[in-house]
């Protein structure tokens, strides 16, 4: 059954973004957090401010590409959309909600049974209806039915908020809806190209949070590498950085991406039962949904027992470090991702096999467009575009060889300003290994 009853605003937010103490609706930061951010002077967003810039962002990418609306099932971009949270892991692979947004910035949003209480205090969502789930596990072979009763449904609420526009965008959708929606004949565009481009420029409350989000995640990796001693596992050093986040309303780990001594090499190892032993290397690349929901995406590395550097260890620290800090210096608005691409610092050739995936990516609520290629890839996987102000991105390295010992992965997150960047991460680099 449908609910389409408008909600009243019903925050408790302080106009600093703070919630006030008898709220227990807004999930977010805890006090531990704030004191935190205080004592760093780092601003909080002002969230009302921040919803509404999102919400012109999505109409004005509507707008532009003449569509009449956005279906969103994305977990990333509902919460782009609504800044509301609602078991987000789960939706990722079970796609129980969903949020309409019209070219005239009308909301709907389908939420999980039984769960509006979640929503109601967000003004800029118009309607909280339910029905969205149309996959096997929750319809079995009634699937079919479900989705064309919800498209139906969204058929409705265009034809009386935009009229009888039939272009939409939709981000992702089971194969049922699809159907149901090419069944009444609607013309289907790509919806996360419309929403990648959406949240690709950050307004300064966007920009604040994710400071804060770095932060947190920062003071997570000192006590990390407080932890890194001989005789504990990989697993007991990162499971810091889960109760660390969450200790200061942080979200989740979206990898589980540290190693150490010979599991370093090769990169995208998961962190395991290993015993860390002293001298060894050790790094991760935090992949971490923070405060706010937003991404701190940073690689550090580091040795186990404040141990003294090898002279190999040196140089690939070294060089992943000169690697970062060369493509970093090539940001500023204007500049292209193929000039990115062509003038970025090259890897000698016997780590070249082994580079990472992108020399850098967007960042915003999780890794976003785009990505900068390695010239070894542009011809395959890359595209072009140009920087602007406003934009995030990370700036990262993997260097280790083919069949070697060990490799260290280095990574920071910076913001396009309208000179140049600004360096948002201020986590040290090993300055051992820097000598």
């Amino acid at each position: 059954m449908s609910s389409n009853k408008k909600q009243q605003n019903r925050s408790s937010l302080r106009p600093d973004g703070s919630p006030d103490d008898n709220d227990r609706v807004e999930i977010g930061p805890t006090a531990l957090a704030f004191q935190e951010w205080h004592e760093l002077g780092l601003r909080v967003p002002q969230l009302t401010r921040m919803r509404e810039y999102r919400l012109q962002r999505i109409v004005q990418q509507l707008q532009q590409h003449n569509l009449a609306a956005v279906l969103l099932f994305d977990p990333l971009n509902i919460r782009y959309a609504t800044d509301s949270t609602n078991m987000q892991l789960w939706i990722t692979h079970n796609h129980a909600r969903a949020c309409l947004v019209t070219a005239s910035g009308y909301m709907v949003l389908w939420d999980f049974h039984n769960s509006d209480h979640l929503s109601k205090h967000l003004p800029l969502v118009k309607e909280l209806r339910h029905g969205a789930s149309f996959f096997y596990f929750e319809t079995g072979e009634f699937t079919p039915q479900h989705a064309q009763r919800f498209a139906n449904e969204v058929s409705d609420i265009l034809l009386h908020q935009v009229g009888t526009s039939k272009r939409i965008a939709i981000d992702k959708i089971e194969i049922a809806g699809l159907r149901a929606f090419d069944h009444l004949g609607f013309e289907i565009i790509d919806g996360q190209m419309v929403m990648e481009q959406a949240r690709l420029i950050k307004n300064m409350d966007e920009i604040n949070a994710m400071r804060c989000s770095i932060a947190s995640t920062e003071i997570a990796m000192r006590k990390m590498q407080n932890a890194s001693v001989p005789g504990v596992s990989e697993n007991d050093i990162w499971s810091i950085l889960h109760a660390e986040n969450i200790r200061r309303g942080g979200e989740w780990i979206e990898c589980r991406i540290m190693s150490t001594g010979p599991r370093t090499n090769p990169w995208f190892q998961e962190s395991g039962p290993r015993i860390v032993e002293y001298g060894d290397m050790l790094a991760l690349d935090t992949d971490l949904i923070g405060p706010y929901g937003f991404c701190a995406d940073l690689s550090r590395s580091w040795l186990v027992g404040n141990a003294e550097p090898t002279a190999e260890q040196k140089q690939l620290y070294q060089l992943a470090y000169e690697h970062i800090q060369t493509n970093m210096a090539l940001l500023k608005p204007g500049v292209s991702f193929r000039e990115l691409t062509e003038l970025s610092h090259r890897l000698p050739s016997e780590y070249r096999d082994q580079r990472y995936g992108v020399i850098m990516h967007g960042v915003g609520l999780c890794d976003e467009y785009p990505s900068i290629r390695y010239p070894e890839d542009y011809a395959g996987h890359g595209y072009d575009g140009v920087l602007q102000a406003g934009m995030t991105l990370c700036v990262e390295a993997y260097v280790g060889a083919v069949g070697g010992s060990q490799g260290v992965k280095l990574e920071d997150q910076v913001l396009i300003t309208e000179t140049g960047f600004e360096n948002l991460t201020h986590y040290p680099f090993e300055a051992s290994m820097l000598s």
